[in-house]
């Protein structure tokens, strides 16, 4: 009846009153049921127009998922299909998922990076300065020049739960990799093609390179204590190989203990490397010092050589003493029987040290303590006869098996014994006429450049552990928008901010071109992959065990330890660098990368 549909009438036009709709007071006032179909028309066409005008999404039905969220419009989305908005770190730090806007916060923090790198070694310059090698040069710089990749490397593991740091962790592994990697491949092919030299009798000239691209003629040398150097950088890969054995013996049981055993040696190794870092300085001096003697010993023989008259040895390859005693006739100048220090001093000044610079009361010092045994300050005849065959006897035996012997051939002997020495002693390092690489003077303000150097530390410190979370968190944003593995972009990018320092400081000592110079450039590389293998190590191997994290890492071990093998055992054994050998450490570096990518992606390597 009439009563009964408008009742109806109106509950359907209250619904619609709640969308605010104002067509539905024109539908509601026809309530006469001969007024029915005229109403059921206007209301057709109203709904095809509203939802022709609507935009609305599609849900598809999941039975069997119950996870369901509201977007507020009483429409129902499903959980997973929500956009989840970038988290940023700190709470304030600006943050992405675009690849661009990933890329341009890898700039920007990569640069922030990089300027902490160079306020740190900035900081240790000037420590340096004031308080010399030793605890400094053997504690300090190795330490603060690997904190920045240390730092990034202790964010990438412990950020969120052990799920979330198992997945970071690799952009630790890629920087650990790639700092090792770019320091002996690329940085270390560019400073010899910067620091080469023209080669002769197979050392480099200082400041001479005319024979321009030479592959064989051209080159860089560095002193012995590089090959000690390069020789503990490849003792330092032996906890890589411990932590790695497990994997190898495809053994599951050990492997926390493997890691374990492995961080107590890195810790014990790098332990190790700061003491002998520390009483280095004191062992080069003994060296250079005995050098220095030898070298003296050398130029006295030769000139007794060639005052001689007759041969220092006999016919039986022994010292003759006859020759030996006309010798001393001859140097003993107010022939009293006896060589005074004052007389020694006159045969040293005479003798020609082809611009070895040495203190001459120090020599005549120590040539006293190898023949004065009767401790009179003054050498007899039978004490300079007894000296000189030490001497000779010392010489023969530094010539080896293919020394010449006894005869005519002493000469060459003693040639061969003089070119030795020389040789030895310029691969010590010295600093030949005292002169220094750095600007020598005086320090103006000891405790003003105390301050200016611990407030350099102190900045890049505090820059370094402000932007190594965000660094790493863009890493995997940037990863997780362009579908890039962590990996290769901790590989590639970041040992570009966090070792940029050290490339540019060892690329500006080696273009000086001197022995001493290219000395300190691969020192300070081999020192810098021997931190990463000790002090980045130690720090990624103690995040894996206290956090309980799986070490699956195989192929960047791998490469590390082929690298550090490579160039370390190539380096132990030689200190000339001809330039051919930059292309070795170029290759290595693309082969690297190149190996990782085949052993992950190809044969599935973990």
């Amino acid at each position: 009846d009439l009563h009964t549909y408008q009742t109806e009438n109106l509950s359907f036009c209250n619904n619609f009153k709640s969308s605010n709709l104002y067509i539905c007071k024109c539908i509601c006032t026809y309530s006469h049921p001969q007024k029915m179909r005229f109403r059921s028309l206007i209301s057709l066409l109203f709904l095809l127009f509203f939802t022709s005008s609507a935009y609305a999404r599609f849900v598809s039905v999941r039975p069997s998922s119950t996870n369901l969220i509201s977007d507020g419009i009483n429409t129902v989305v499903w959980a997973e299909e929500k956009e989840e908005a970038c988290e940023q770190t700190y709470g304030f730090m600006p943050c992405t998922k675009t690849a661009l806007g990933n890329v341009f916060l890898i700039l920007v923090y990569g640069f922030l990076m990089f300027t902490a790198a160079t306020y740190l070694s900035a900081g240790s310059e000037l420590l340096l300065e004031i308080l010399g090698p030793g605890i400094v040069g053997g504690l300090f710089l190795p330490m603060l020049g690997a904190l920045p990749d240390a730092m990034l490397i202790m964010v990438s593991g412990l950020s969120g739960d052990a799920a979330t740091a198992q997945t970071q962790v690799s952009v630790g592994m890629g920087l650990l990799a790639g700092s090792t990697v770019m320091l002996l491949t690329v940085i270390w092919g560019t400073c010899t093609v910067v620091g080469k030299c023209d080669l002769r009798d197979n050392i480099a000239v200082n400041n001479r390179d005319t024979k321009g691209f030479h592959l064989k003629d051209s080159g860089v040398t560095v002193d012995v204590w590089t090959s000690y150097a390069a020789r503990i950088m490849a003792i330092s890969v032996i906890p890589f190989i411990i932590v790695q054995l497990p994997q190898v013996l495809n053994s599951t049981s050990g492997r926390h203990m493997a890691v374990l055993v492995a961080l107590i040696l890195s810790v014990v190794m790098l332990i190790s490397y700061c003491v002998y870092q520390v009483f280095q300085p004191w062992i080069q001096r003994r060296r250079l010092a005995f050098a220095k003697h030898k070298h003296v010993i050398s130029g006295i023989l030769k000139h007794l050589k060639q005052h001689a008259l007759g041969r220092l040895l006999d016919d039986e390859g022994q010292p003759d003493e006859h020759v030996i005693r006309k010798l001393f006739e001859t140097i003993d100048a107010n022939k009293d029987g006896h060589l005074s220090a004052a007389e020694l001093k006159a045969l040293i000044i005479g003798i020609s040290f082809e611009d070895i610079d040495f203190d001459k009361d120090d020599a005549v010092g120590k040539v006293l303590q190898d023949f004065d045994k009767t401790l009179d300050e003054q050498v007899d005849q039978e004490e300079f006869v007894r000296g000189i065959k030490h001497w000779l006897i010392q010489a023969m035996g530094a010539a080896g098996p293919s020394g010449p012997d006894a005869g005519p051939r002493t000469m060459k002997f003693l040639d061969h014994f003089h070119v030795q020495t020389k040789r030895e002693h310029a691969l010590l390092g010295d600093n030949e006429n005292g002169e220094n690489d750095e600007e020598s003077g005086e320090v103006a303000d000891p405790k003003w450049i105390t301050i200016k150097a611990a407030l350099l530390l102190l900045l890049g410190a505090a820059i370094a552990a402000a932007f190594a979370d965000p660094l790493v968190d863009t890493v995997n944003n940037f990863s997780a928008a362009t579908g890039i593995p962590s990996f290769f972009i901790s590989f590639i990018a970041l040992p570009l901010a966090t070792n940029s320092s050290e490339a540019v400081s060892a690329i500006i000592f080696a273009s000086r071109k001197k022995i001493r110079t290219a000395s300190l450039t691969f020192s300070e590389l081999c020192g810098g992959a021997t931190m990463n293998n000790i002090l980045c190590l130690s720090v990624f191997l103690a995040i894996v065990y206290l956090r309980g994290l799986t070490w699956n890492f195989s192929s960047e071990v791998l490469v590390i330890l082929i690298v550090c093998l490579v160039m370390g055992g190539f380096a132990s054994f030689r200190t000339t660098y001809p330039l051919w050998t930059c292309f070795i450490a170029y290759l290595l570096y693309p082969f690297s990368l190149g190996l990782v990518y085949i052993l992950d992606y190809w044969f599935g390597w973990s």
